[in-house]
């Protein structure tokens, strides 16, 4: 679907519709009308134009309380596509999904630490190409493709600002993208895509006010408000991994001093595990390493992780006290230490948070696994079709 035929699909009131049908469906035209306080007339002439666009289906007769029985209306999932890319910092993965956000076809690279802009591109669009080319489906029903960042995005010109762990600036993704594909692109920092996508798919509910976080080879989060990103003034609103914990500490990849991400991350965890034991030959570990040597029942490891949630516990505390949100959602490759970490999270809340009111803070660990962030690539299109309004900050 080319851009301009995208932007004819949305407006605010067909906008309203779609989502009332997306989080009620079955419904009839009349219950719309009655839920949004739209007119009958104008939910029938949209419903018409969305049946015709393939966006929404009628089903069965529904229940009649009398006169003629409704007919009802269901999201067409399987008429429209997304792809979804979640860039970085170690691999490119990519899915294509219905509406739905049911996974159809997958694709995976690994990226190069010495790598440079053009070479980064050119592999988003080979895996993009990958994802059309094993799939029958036409051009035209793919509305767009999403993009989650490592690092500083600049939201509005689709620009990676900085990906400090592949250390490069400044590359033109949304750009280049739309050139390439003559696609909606939506690019966006892959901590608060996830945010989003927890939102979206993670079965929340309807939550005010939620932060998700995402602890990996990076630490970043999101905060999603009334269903909307936050950003703030300069577009870097959630970078909770560069929250200074010690300013005498160890220098972060992002040139500051004692930055969570120091404490947290998976390679944080290893470094603190290999200095915790004796045998040289072993200083070289993996996060997972030290999460599989816990589960074994090595004592100094199950420390390591445990006082690995004490800062994390730290940090959501300050997060708490800036944010008060009502849910925090933890994601990424080390809170699979959730066995080891959580209990020390929690504890740590317990213990510093200011109120009682405070302690009751929902934390959590994301069910969407691994797929969390790709699926929150896909909601930044989904987003922009159902919900259109501009996000806040």
């Amino acid at each position: 679907m080319q851009r301009g035929t995208f932007q004819l699909m949305k407006s605010v009131n067909k906008s309203i519709i779609l989502n009332k049908i997306r989080t009620s469906e079955p419904i009839s035209r009349a219950q719309i009308a009655k839920e949004t306080s739209l007119t009958p007339p104008t939910v029938s002439s949209i419903v018409k134009e969305l049946i015709e666009q393939g966006l929404v289906r009628e089903s069965t007769l529904g229940h009649s309380s009398g006169g003629r029985k409704p007919t009802l209306l269901h999201i067409n999932t399987n008429t429209f596509y997304v792809v979804g890319i979640d860039a970085g910092p170690e691999t490119i993965e990519g899915v294509l999904t219905d509406l739905s956000g049911e996974i159809l076809q997958r694709t995976s690279s690994h990226l190069k630490r010495q790598i440079t802009n053009d070479q980064f591109i050119s592999m988003l669009k080979e895996n993009i190409y990958t994802l059309l080319q094993v799939t029958e489906i036409n051009h035209d029903q793919i509305i767009g493709i999403g993009i989650a960042m490592h690092g500083v995005v600049d939201v509005e010109t689709g620009t990676s600002l900085v990906a400090p762990i592949l250390n490069l600036r400044n590359i033109p993704i949304k750009e280049a993208l739309e050139e390439e594909f003559n696609l909606t692109i939506k690019v966006e920092n892959d901590a608060r895509a996830m945010a989003l996508g927890e939102s979206w798919f993670g079965g929340h509910g309807e939550t005010e006010s939620m932060v998700a976080v995402n602890i990996g080879r990076g630490v970043g989060a999101g905060v999603v408000m009334n269903g909307k990103l936050y950003h703030g003034a300069q577009g870097i609103a959630g970078e909770f991994g560069h929250m200074t914990i010690d300013i005498n500490g160890t220098i972060c990849e992002c040139g500051n001093r004692g930055c969570l991400q120091t404490f947290v991350s998976g390679a944080a965890i290893a470094e603190r595990a290999g200095k915790q034991i004796m045998d040289s030959k072993e200083t070289s570990l993996t996060g997972k390493e030290v999460f599989e040597s816990a589960q074994l029942g090595n004592l100094t490891f199950r420390n390591v992780l445990h006082e690995t949630g004490t800062v994390i516990g730290i940090g959501l505390t300050n997060l708490i006290h800036l944010l008060n949100p009502q849910k925090i959602v933890l994601g990424g490759g080390v809170m699979k230490s959730e066995k080891f970490i959580m209990p020390a999270i929690l504890e740590t809340i317990q213990q510093r948070v200011l109120t009682p009111g405070a302690r009751k803070t929902e934390v959590t660990v994301t069910q969407l696994g691994d797929d969390a962030t790709l699926l929150g690539a896909v909601s930044l299109l989904l987003v922009e079709l159902f919900n259109p309004i501009k996000e806040i900050g």
